[in-house]
């Protein structure tokens, strides 16, 4: 569980790069670390902290795209409207969801290594989270979408070798299969999260 939470906060902090443009993949995810330590070391309040979070958040994240991914091929027979319902609410998931638990982090300390170009779509940036006398050295890899050099996102973390976004698509096919597929049950789990 311990594990688990460390993942998903690194895998929110790959998000927080701010309004920094048109860089190499591996200079753009140590500015992603950096901008995180910034907020997160801020004197001012946890919801402050989450408020800020959120706007940078929604100004650097493919959170559709991120969303789209977590859904599969289920959203191939969704219509127009159930679409659009699974956009705001994965919104809204993923914003609390990384916000909240992001808040309560502080300094991490990640070093970029190296970068491999996969295509012009695609580059994996690697890099370790430096260990700690409380935590060990952690190997995590990024995937920078980069389509459009000029804003770079990030769409996938995997942390020694676990891709967050795989587990991420894993636990909605979980729900929806013990609900015979019934989208209106993920919409509910959505919902019940962001309500809580």
């Amino acid at each position: 569980m311990k594990t688990k939470k460390i993942i998903i906060i690194l895998f929110f902090l790959s998000f927080l790069n701010g309004q920094v443009y048109s860089m190499e993949p591996d200079v753009f995810v140590q500015s992603t670390v950096n901008r995180a330590s910034q907020i997160l070391s801020k004197n001012i309040t946890k919801k402050q902290k989450i408020n800020e979070l959120k706007i940078v958040a929604k100004e650097t994240v493919d959170i559709k795209g991120v969303g789209f991914y977590s859904i599969g091929s289920v959203r191939k027979r969704l219509n127009e409207e159930q679409m659009q319902k699974y956009s705001e609410l994965f919104e809204a998931y993923f914003l609390k969801s990384f916000s909240s638990r992001l808040s309560e982090y502080t300094n991490p300390k990640i070093e970029v290594q190296t970068k491999e170009v996969l295509n012009k779509n695609y580059t994996i940036v690697n890099s370790i989270l430096v260990g700690t006398s409380e935590r060990p050295e952690v190997k995590i890899d990024w995937r920078v979408y980069t389509k459009n050099p000029d804003n770079p996102l990030i769409r996938d973390l995997i942390i020694e070798g676990l891709s967050l976004a795989r587990t991420q698509k894993e636990e909605f096919a979980s729900i929806l299969n013990s609900n015979d597929g019934d989208i209106n049950s993920l919409f509910r789990a959505l919902e019940k999260f962001s309500e809580n």
